[in-house]
């Protein structure tokens, strides 16, 4: 019964290793900035709402 608690102790600790090393090598802090060249503008959008436009 020790040795099964033993071996669950070490998996979890296997687990918990192997996570946090996927996230150090996962490399989300170094992406690069999105950048727009676009103008934003609501193209096709209706200024007006759709019940005041059947009208």
């Amino acid at each position: 019964m020790e040795l099964l608690g033993i071996a669950v102790i070490i998996l979890i600790i296997a687990v918990i290793t192997a996570t946090i090393s996927a996230l150090r090598k996962d490399g989300l802090g170094h992406n690069p900035p999105v950048r727009s060249e676009e103008f934003w503008m609501a193209r096709d959008l209706p200024s007006v709402n759709y019940t005041l436009r059947i009208f």
